[in-house]
């Protein structure tokens, strides 16, 4: 009898799981029909994936469709990378977090070279003029992006658009801003005495069998690699991206992945495969903004009447948008990677989580 109860339990459990797990597929279904939603979703609970399916196409005029292979560009998910190789050397002691940007680029000409640190680079509040300041998709069509749309190896980029003034005091005032991050990739190089990319393949991908993971640049083809589309205006008639170098994106969005590799990233990190647990739990620290190194850390953040602890890596560069979605407590993720820029990701990553959150 106690055997029967036992199997009549497990049965309702699975059912129960199963009816849950239809509900959101037909939810997620309906919701990418409706907003014409072109990329991959992945849904991982207690280190099982539950979900997992591809719409819209990778290339528009020849039809190919979106897979799971299909690589996607990530934008600023490049940025949680580059904040665990930092973390790594500081590991190491080759780092010290509290250190001025001039003890590791001794040629470094930035008004911040003696003042901005390394732990103000990670969450951004060094104070220094956006290199993005006054960029709009209206400025964009009319004038171009001159970060973007000519090529620069990574020390122009540095001297050119990240030794810029200081706008605010270092520390205080937090603004998003991608030229702290290619100073970050500057800084891995010199103490590595390797490439970015040599230290991303040695230090995780490789490590990680991230075979589908990689850097981007204007010279090499990626196969799988789905093209990117974005609304000029209100349309919502997509066009294709202006042509940009993703090179001078470099280690602050040059990269590539698919769904299944940002997700072992994703658990390597939280299950202390890349860092130790003292030195994530700096990594995942909220500071100014609700931004920690890397990412986004959102802490008694409501799901269904529960609270958790988000952390959140979105990226946007024009069509590519992508989307880190880890629920801390629950060990939940929710991998969302898309060539159009017809769905915004933050909403739709916060209404799965509450079909998945019971």
């Amino acid at each position: 009898m106690k055997r029967l109860i036992l199997i009549l339990t497990l049965f309702s459990l699975i059912s129960s799981v199963s009816a849950q797990l239809t509900k959101v597929e037909g939810f997620i279904d309906s919701l990418t029909k409706e907003n014409s939603f072109s990329g991959t979703i992945l849904i991982e609970q207690k280190l099982k994936a539950v979900y997992r399916k591809s719409f819209g196409y990778a290339d528009l005029p020849f039809k190919v469709l979106n897979t799971p292979d299909t690589r996607y560009k990530i934008a600023s998910i490049t940025k949680a990378f580059t904040a665990v190789m930092i973390l790594q050397l500081y590991e190491q002691g080759k780092i010290d977090l509290e250190k001025p940007i001039n003890t590791y680029l001794t040629n470094y000409k930035g008004m911040g070279g003696s003042s901005v640190t390394v732990k103000q680079l990670l969450n951004m509040t060094s104070g220094m003029r956006n290199m993005d300041d006054g960029l709009t998709l209206e400025s964009a069509l009319q004038q171009g992006m001159p970060q973007y749309q000519k090529p620069y190896t990574t020390d122009k980029l540095l001297a050119k658009f990240c030794s810029d003034t200081l706008v605010n005091q270092p520390g205080k005032t937090f603004d998003y801003n991608n030229a702290d991050y290619i100073i970050l990739g500057k800084i891995i190089e010199t103490v590595s005495g390797k490439t970015y990319e040599q230290v991303l393949s040695e230090k995780i991908i490789e490590p990680l069998q991230l075979t589908n993971s990689g850097l981007l640049s204007q010279e090499k083809v990626i196969d799988r690699l789905a093209n990117t589309y974005f609304q000029r205006d209100d349309s919502k008639v997509l066009t294709n991206d202006l042509p940009v170098y993703i090179n001078n994106w470099y280690a602050s969005g040059a990269m590539y992945s698919t769904v299944d590799d940002v997700l072992k990233f994703t658990n390597a990190l939280f299950n202390g495969k890349l860092l130790k647990q003292e030195t994530l739990n700096k990594m995942i620290v909220s500071g100014p903004g609700e931004y920690g190194y890397g990412v986004w850390v959102y802490k008694d953040y409501e799901i269904n009447s529960k609270m958790f602890t988000i952390i959140k890596r979105p990226g946007s560069i024009m069509g590519a948008q992508a989307m880190l979605f880890h629920i801390l407590e629950d060990n939940s993720t929710i991998i969302i990677l898309s060539n159009t820029d017809k769905v915004g990701l933050d909403g739709f990553a916060a209404v799965i989580a509450q079909q998945i959150i019971k």
